[in-house]
Parts: C-alpha cells; structure tokens; sequence
C-alpha cells in the first residue's frame, strides 16, 4: 500500500501511526497539497491527503474512512477502534473533539499564513482559539478521569492515536503549551510518543507558504 500524504499533518500521521501499530507495511509518498498538487489529484480527485492507494489501484480517501478499513483488515480482535458498545460510543466521541481541536487549529494557521495581516478578522480567530481549547480542555479531563490509564478501556484505541497526533500538531503549529496548561493530556501525549510506531512517523513541522 501506498500513502500518500506529509507525516506533520496529524490527519496522514494518524493513518501512519496505525498502520505501523497493526503491523501493516507502506510506502511513503512525501508529497504536499502544495506543490504535489497535481501528483496527488492523479490518485485524489480533491488533491488532499491522506490518501492510501491499494496494491490493486483503489485509492481510499479521508482519514476516517482509511482507518475504518484499516480496523476491517485488523479484524475485531486487533481493531483500533472498538467494535461496539459503550467504548465505541465514547472513542468516538473523543475523537470527534479531537478533530475538532486541530481543525480549528489549521483555521488560525491559515488565516495568518495566507491572508494579508489587514484582512484578517480577528474575532474569528479568537472564537477558533477558544473552540480548540474548549476542545483540548475536555480531552484533559478525560485524561484525568482515567488517571494514567489509556482514554477507553485497558489498551491504546484510536482515540489515543488520535489525540497525540492533534496535540502533537498543535503544539509544533500553533506553540500549545501542553505540560503547563494541560498536564494529564501533556502525560498520554509523552507516553505515546515514546513508542516506536510514533517515531517512525514524526516529522519536523514547517510553516505552510504560499502554495504549500
């Protein structure tokens, strides 16, 4: 299989980070929505990434839907992301939040990459900084309540993926300041990041440019 996609977006690395986790082998292609754009639309109509090309061709677009048959492949036993019931309600939810989180995240990234400083709306970005840390205020809490632990149940599940990932992210990105402000989310991050299916697919963060 074939992954498409640069590690210091959480969305590719997420993907990255599982398939690493579930033992399953990739290529890497480094490629940036930016001046691979045309590369990637040969596999993406949209040009985005991550996109996961099968060894027969298909290409398997979106995260979401990448880590669903990622989890299909692992079967129920190995899945990532709990089958059914409570968990999954609760996995689910969390990465929902998460998600939240880094997208309101590249929303203030980009409005003061790409838009010139005396057009950019200020009370959008602030309402975009109080929902990403609205969002991150409540992954701390659920942190806390697990005390230690991982976020469901009594193994790693994609909703711990997926929020050292984000966190990860935002904090190269947008400077987060996880240890002091968020201890027990700052704690599960370390942890995760210390396993070697996390290194393999960290990746320096550079600020997007003008066409990157």
């Amino acid at each position: 299989m074939i992954l498409i996609g640069m590690f210091d977006s959480p969305f590719v690395r997420r993907v990255a980070v599982s398939m690493n986790l579930l033992g399953m082998p990739f290529e890497h292609r480094n490629w940036s929505v930016g001046p691979d754009f045309e590369l990637i639309r040969q596999f993406n109509p949209l040009g985005r990434v991550p996109t996961l090309v099968q060894p027969d061709g298909e290409a398997l677009i979106e995260s979401g839907a990448i880590l669903d048959y990622l989890d299909d492949c692992a079967g129920p036993e190995r899945a990532l992301l709990p089958v059914t019931g409570r968990d999954r309600r609760q996995a689910l939810r969390l990465m929902a939040i998460t998600i939240g989180a880094a997208e309101k995240g590249v929303a203030q990234l980009y409005e003061t990459v790409f838009r010139p400083a005396a057009k950019r709306h200020l009370p959008w970005t602030e309402r975009c900084s109080t929902q990403m840390h609205a969002a991150l205020t409540e992954l701390e809490r659920a942190c806390e309540a697990r005390a230690g632990h991982w976020l469901i149940g009594q193994r790693m599940t994609q909703a711990d993926i997926t929020a050292t990932c984000v966190c990860t992210f935002l904090n190269d990105a947008l400077a987060i300041t996880r240890t002091a402000t968020y201890p027990a989310l700052a704690a599960l991050v370390e942890r995760c990041e210390a396993l070697p299916e996390f290194r393999a697919s960290k990746a320096e963060w550079f600020p997007p440019g003008d066409g990157t």
